[in-house]
């Protein structure tokens, strides 16, 4: 069986890991537009930027991996098509054949038209090379627009490095829609704690450049100029591709519970598959490391013969300043109607889940890390009264 992967990110490097490791022994070509192998893309907003970690540490393997394990990995090259009909992907010049195809090509951070067309330093961070300029530059006055998780990691790096920080966000908190208003309201306390200035609820109207500097207009509210403006507010899927072809794509590449898209060839893994949750019971895209890499080693178990659904809950991870955190499960539009707090928020040492009409959807615990384990235990399962119960330690439950 011949694989072909068209995206070299850390879904890729988990697929083939995994295809090797279950014995296959067929060919496996690799294709990704960046000029580097695949790497991990947590520590761009995080390790990277405050210097705990070095650029080579992002990588998955290094290339006597790949050249061991008899990994073809073409870097720098882009897919110009897909024929599904003929089981080839399409190179430009020459095509490669494939009988299994697992598409994991990631996304591209949104853009605003108007600090695009400005002229002035603006950044979006998604690569390592945009870690590496972004490291370089975190000093002087920087402006964020995006309270998400990306945003507010590199406005707790620019902190620590010593920079002037504003972030911009249109919401009334930083990561309601993800964590609702009192875990937000944590959030927003702390890194007005840490000197950033956090202007929420606010609309940017635009972009200039004067003086070699960024000058954002903000509705309501005194400009801001900036010797760095980044732009921080979400991804868009890389479902181009998959499209073209015929593929049934909606905010990402369609698959089923077993990650295979609307062709039986075809696979997708990662930030671009929106995936037909089976123990969630909804269609879910997620953009975090854990799902690229679980992900990623559970299409190549399928394309293997394997014939189970991909069960595993999203999971992701945040450091800012001295606050860590880890998530588990999710929250879908429909929100919850409960939140039953372990700890003090405060204080920031405490657990945290959600829950809708008696079940556990998500937990997350604040500088616990003893406690993830415990979550996953009971995010998923029905919300009894030991659960509610904050008195009951979170160790005893499930």
């Amino acid at each position: 069986m011949n694989v072909v992967v068209v995206g070299a990110g850390l879904a890729a490097a988990n697929a083939v890991s995994e295809l090797r490791e279950q014995g296959h022994t067929g060919d496996i070509v690799v294709v990704g537009e960046e000029q580097y192998l695949p790497y991990e893309r947590p520590p761009l907003s995080k390790g990277l930027l405050l210097g705990s970690a070095e650029p080579d540490a992002v990588f998955a393997h290094d290339r006597a991996w790949y050249d061991e394990h008899e990994v073809d990995v073409r870097v720098g090259t882009v897919v110009t098509g897909i024929d599904l009909d003929r089981g080839r992907v399409q190179l430009g010049g020459s095509d490669l054949p494939y009988d299994r195809l697992l598409l994991a090509t990631g996304a591209t951070p949104r853009h605003l038209a108007t600090a695009d067309a400005s002229g002035a330093p603006v950044l979006h961070l998604r690569t390592l090379d945009d870690a590496l300029l972004l490291k370089d530059r975190l000093q002087g006055r920087i402006a964020i627009i995006g309270a998400g998780w990306i945003g507010l990691e590199v406005a707790s790096a620019a902190r620590q490095a010593g920079a002037e920080v504003t972030v911009l966000e249109s919401a009334p908190l930083p990561l309601q829609r993800v964590l609702g208003e009192e875990l937000a309201t944590v959030f927003a306390d702390l890194h007005r704690e840490h000197g950033v200035d956090l202007r929420l609820g606010v609309t940017v109207r635009g972009v200039e450049h004067a003086g070699g500097k960024a000058v954002v207009h903000v509705e309501g509210s005194a400009d801001v100029i900036a010797d760095l403006l980044l732009v921080a507010v979400g991804v868009t899927p890389n479902d181009g591709l998959a499209s073209q072809a015929g593929l049934a794509v909606d905010n990402g590449v369609r698959v089923n519970a077993l990650l295979r898209a609307s062709d039986p060839h075809v696979f997708a893994a990662g930030d671009v598959a929106n995936h037909d949750h089976p123990v969630l019971g909804t269609r879910i895209r997620v953009e975090h490391w854990d799902t690229a890499i679980q992900q990623g080693k559970h299409a190549a178990r399928v394309m293997l013969g394997a014939d189970e659904a991909y069960t595993r809950l999203p999971y992701f991870f945040t450091d800012q300043y001295d606050l860590g955190m880890e998530y588990v499960g999710h929250v879908d539009a429909r929100g919850y109607d409960e939140l039953v707090v372990r700890g003090d928020l405060g204080e920031r040492n405490a657990s945290v889940l959600w829950l809708r009409e008696g079940r556990v959807l998500a937990g997350m615990h604040l500088n616990d890390w003893d406690a993830i384990d415990s979550l996953r235990r009971v995010v998923g399962g029905e919300a009894d009264d030991a659960v509610r119960d904050p008195s009951v330690p979170l160790a005893d439950l499930g």
